[in-house]
């Protein structure tokens, strides 16, 4: 996908979300440990719901901000939405699920942190620290509900 625009954004940002929903959902029934499956079907149904969350931003969001060019974005290598599932999760264990969708969400992160430094106008500014906010946190909850699944 080429993103042009903050619309781009928030599409591309969508897209991955649903993505690593269907290559979670999927591996998940493929997965023989238990703990591990669960994981899978969890971390699907969350990305799906980000998923979701992050489609309404489009209908919320000022359209001077969505319009707004992202001039630096060619300089800056975002993650392709099919690295996500380029080792089936089926295949790895639960410590190596939790660090591939953690490492996925940080770079999500780390691009967010890049553009809302170099966003031209406000609307557009508050925008990308809008989604950047949301995905801070669902990372954060998803640290916390592992992190329990783990202990059991």
């Amino acid at each position: 996908m080429n993103v042009a625009t903050f619309h781009d954004l928030i599409e591309w940002t969508r897209a991955l979300h649903a993505h690593l929903a269907r290559c979670l959902k999927h591996c998940s029934s493929e997965q023989e440990e238990e703990r591990a499956k669960w994981l899978l079907t969890y971390l699907a149904d969350h990305e799906a719901v980000l998923e979701n969350t992050i489609a309404n931003f489009e209908k919320q969001a000022d359209p001077k901000a969505m319009n707004t060019w992202l001039y630096d974005y060619l300089s800056y290598a975002p993650i392709q939405p099919h690295r996500s599932c380029s080792t089936p999760y089926a295949e790895m264990s639960f410590d190596e699920i939790c660090q591939e969708v953690f490492s996925l969400h940080d770079q999500v992160i780390d691009f967010y942190r890049y553009l809302e430094g170099r966003a031209e106008i406000p609307e557009a500014r508050e925008l990308v620290r809008d989604l950047l906010n949301l995905e801070q946190h669902e990372a954060m909850r998803l640290a916390q509900q592992t992190n329990r699944a783990r202990d059991l």
